[in-house]
């Protein structure tokens, strides 16, 4: 093992949560120094801006801080100290001026997360702040010095206080992999099972008998035996797999009775569904498939159209015309909207009009199985706001502390993550920097 570094506060990680604890302790002139296992810091960050950098979002705190879920009690200090406005002028000053896009997201103006990351490195490490790259975390020694993995063999670190921001267990290649749960299991710290969150979702493979719909038989199927294979069926996804359903009103009240409904957009996928509406929702999916081990939400693939019309128009006499062909001139429906149709109500479904029209304005689709947590864009379940003091410190290790998606809690899409990761960071930084100041004293 090399000779242990020394520093005032340590900083595990890299992304915008541990940058951004690193900046609120080295405001208070302290020795930070910043340790992350990849080779260059910020990598989720850069990635989240490859189609423009979702910094937050422009609604009101309210509503903003209800899309927190079960967590926005436990989140309220943090993001009213460094929510939405504050996050705003933060960028503003790194020379990031930003902008409220159409759907109420903001942006940076040049839409890219590679120049405000570039300057705020630089404003810290002009703080003082030491960054230590290809540097694992491993735990602690038996005198409780950090120890770090590195190319060259194992180091460890001397630190007054602690920030954990190590992230949660999605993208694992980009460093978020999960792997610091046992390390703090370890001390007796409690952790919820990491699970994924903004994710897509199978659907039951199902090869229906004649005559009968893909929801029938899977209802036959609850509860016999193992869970049906998963994906639509071989027509459905070569066909239309990265397909857009848009614009569609996606609606699901789960057994509890809390009720979901948006409009958006989404996409199909070979086993299933991902994208915007469905991340949007994908807590209480993933809820309810734990729960009964199946979810069914629904789709209104014409949202601006009533049932009335919609009935009037499926029923109006198609003369030499094929079904298809019927959907499109009376109603535009067609491609993956149509598609989805004959793959839910199979071709006897599609000939009951009333079924038909009731299908188009609230198809049933059933989901069984979330996509891998590697795959999700974040993570749920983490160390609890229960294990953790008001400073963000965790109760059973003094001058530890812990910020961004390691904490359990989740939020959709939208700036919503990024907003929390950067509030709790700072909350964390600033807990840190106090803990070590004590010391010093």
């Amino acid at each position: 093992m090399t000779d242990s570094l020394s520093c005032d506060v340590a900083v595990i990680g890299a992304g915008p949560a541990g940058l951004m604890a690193a900046e609120a302790a080295a405001s208070a002139s302290l020795r930070v120094h910043v340790f992350d296992a990849m080779p260059s810091v910020g990598r989720k960050f850069l990635l989240a801006g490859k189609g423009g950098l979702n910094l937050t979002h422009s609604e009101p705190p309210e509503p903003f801080l209800t899309r927190y879920g079960a967590r926005q009690e436990a989140l309220a200090p943090w993001l009213s100290a460094f929510g939405a406005t504050e996050l705003r002028a933060w960028a503003d000053a790194l020379g990031a001026e930003t902008f409220v896009g159409t759907s109420g997201r903001v942006f940076p103006k040049d839409m890219k997360a590679a120049p405000l990351l570039r300057a705020w490195l630089h404003r810290l490490r002009a703080q003082g702040v030491r960054f230590h790259m290809r540097h694992r975390w491993l735990g602690w020694t038996d005198e409780g010095a950090l120890r770090f993995a590195m190319p060259q063999g194992e180091a460890a670190a001397q630190a007054r206080a602690v920030v954990l921001a190590l992230g949660g267990g999605s993208w694992a290649r980009l460093g978020s992999d999960g792997a610091w749960v046992p390390l703090l299991a370890q001390r007796g710290v409690p952790v919820a099972p990491l699970l994924p969150a903004n994710c897509g979702f199978d659907v039951p493979r199902v090869d229906a008998p004649a005559g009968e719909t893909r929801r029938d038989f899977f209802r036959e199927l609850i509860g016999r035996g193992p869970a049906p294979a998963v994906g639509w069926t071989p027509f459905f996804a070569e066909r239309f797999a990265g397909r857009p359903f848009k614009p569609v009103a996606l609606s699901f009240t789960d057994s509890q009775g809390r009720h979901f409904a948006r409009r958006g957009e989404f996409v199909a996928t070979a086993t299933g569904v991902e994208g915007s509406l469905v991340y949007a929702v994908s807590s209480l999916l993933r809820g309810e498939i734990e729960a009964h081990g199946h979810a069914t939400f629904h789709l209104d693939l014409l949202p601006d159209h009533s049932p009335e019309r919609v009935l009037a128009e499926v029923r109006h006499p198609r003369g030499a015309r094929s079904l298809t062909s019927h959907l499109k001139g009376r109603l535009g429906l067609e491609g993956i909207k149509t598609a989805v149709l004959y793959e839910q109500l199979g071709k006897d479904g599609m000939q009951d009009p009333v079924a038909l029209a009731h299908a188009i304005k609230a198809l049933p689709i059933t989901v069984v199985a979330s996509r891998p947590l590697d795959e999700a864009i974040s993570t749920a379940g983490g160390v609890p706001f229960e294990a953790l003091d008001e400073r963000l410190m965790l109760r059973d290790l003094p001058g530890v502390f812990c910020a961004g998606e390691m904490l359990d809690w989740e939020a959709p899409t939208g700036g919503y993550l990024l907003t929390a990761c950067c509030a709790t960071g700072r909350a964390a930084g600033e807990g840190a920097a106090g803990w070590a100041q004590n010391l010093v004293r």
